[in-house]
């Protein structure tokens, strides 16, 4: 289930960039590389695997995409907020 979730979630940001504009949108400047993105699904599959011979290595796969995500985003923030900065002026 985590790891239809985590196909969902990058399936979902990229039509969300597609509808803003693509490549060349701030949206997309702002995300970058999105490497937690990228990296969930890996180790979902990861964890998957493992569970058939290595129960605490899949239960660790889990838990470090757990913790990686409780890290705030601030790069969307950032945009916007230099986005509203530009505005202003």
């Amino acid at each position: 289930v985590l790891l239809l979730a985590a196909i969902a979630y990058y399936l979902l940001q990229t039509l969300i960039v597609a509808e803003a504009g693509g490549a060349q949108s701030s949206l997309d400047a702002a995300i970058g590389e999105d490497w937690r993105g990228k990296l969930s699904p890996l180790l979902y599959l990861v964890g998957i695997a493992t569970s058939f011979f290595a129960p605490k290595l899949a239960g660790a796969a889990y838990v470090f995409v757990a913790l990686i995500w409780l890290i705030p985003d601030r790069r969307l923030e950032r945009v916007i907020a230099t986005s509203a900065e530009r505005q202003e002026r």
